[in-house]
């Protein structure tokens, strides 16, 4: 029998990756302000949407999680995702708050921005290494 969540699948997946869309422009726009030293990258209407944006889509991976029966700590491309997720916010947390120079911050953003890209292409693998395979090409 499938609950009212999983027969949402379709447009909690689409909100979802919508989500990362929107989430990953949002910390590039933000990250290019704080290395040109822009006060406008802390704006509150600006931290205010990421935190609704990346809300959303913590609330909707867990409900996808719920969904597929798949888990971090369970599932190895799952577990790799979430570990990368953490990388990516201590690197964002560098790049918008904690970097003191242009340099360290354009540093960080072109990490973060790395692990942001390899999350994804894990996540639309679904295998921590086979993504690879299509760069190699």
């Amino acid at each position: 029998m499938i609950s009212a969540i999983e027969s949402h699948y379709t447009t909690i997946l689409f909100l979802h990756v919508g989500c990362v869309v929107l989430s990953g422009a949002l910390f590039t726009l933000r990250g290019l302000l704080r290395v040109r030293n822009a006060a406008v990258a802390n704006h509150i209407l600006l931290r205010i949407g990421a935190y609704l944006i990346d809300s959303t889509l913590l609330v909707t991976a867990i409900l996808l999680t719920s969904i597929l029966h798949q888990y971090p700590f369970v599932n190895g491309w799952l577990t790799a995702k979430v570990l990368l997720v953490l990388v990516y916010i201590l690197l964002g947390s560098i790049t918008l708050k904690r970097a003191c120079t242009p340099t360290s911050r354009l540093v960080s953003l072109a990490a973060a921005l790395s692990t942001f890209a390899l999350i994804v292409g894990i996540a639309v693998a679904h295998d921590r290494l086979r993504w690879l395979s299509v760069i190699r090409c």
